[in-house]
């Protein structure tokens, strides 16, 4: 069988393989060896047969991850909760304290440990269920 039909039939297999993942990687490679069929239909040596190929597929590749981030889901929204004040119940001795927020209690850390204590201090995020808290309204 000629060296084109060999790299055609690699080239469909890919393109056909990608159909199941969706990632576009696979069409990259795929794409990569039916340009390396006609190059080979052309008459050119085996060396440059690969060579071309493997390029075409590593740009391929390149460019298909590229378009991937670029579609990629954003990052996710601050929580609703950020900026809203929290009543301090108890301070504890490690930073930590017993906050009431929503009609019930919650557990909270200074957001940095010189932050100042306040009886009404502000949610700047959260870990978990713990709220992360200071002393400054986030801006």
């Amino acid at each position: 069988m000629a060296a084109h039909w060999m790299w055609w039939i690699a080239g469909v297999i890919l393109i056909g393989a990608e159909m199941v993942t969706g990632t576009f990687y696979l069409f990259a490679a795929g794409l990569a060896c039916v340009v390396g069929g006609l190059i080979a239909w052309a008459g050119v040596g085996l060396d440059a047969q690969l060579l071309i190929t493997a390029i075409l597929a590593i740009v391929g590749t390149l460019v298909a991850h590229r378009l991937r981030l670029r579609r990629a889901t954003p990052p996710p929204m601050p929580s609703f909760d950020v900026g809203q004040p929290v009543q301090v119940q108890m301070w504890r001795a490690d930073g930590t304290a017993r906050v009431t927020y929503r009609g019930t209690q919650w557990n909270a850390e200074l957001e940095r440990p010189d932050a100042a204590r306040e009886r009404t201090m502000y949610i700047v995020g959260t870990r978990g269920s713990t709220l992360i808290v200071a002393a400054q309204r986030p801006g």
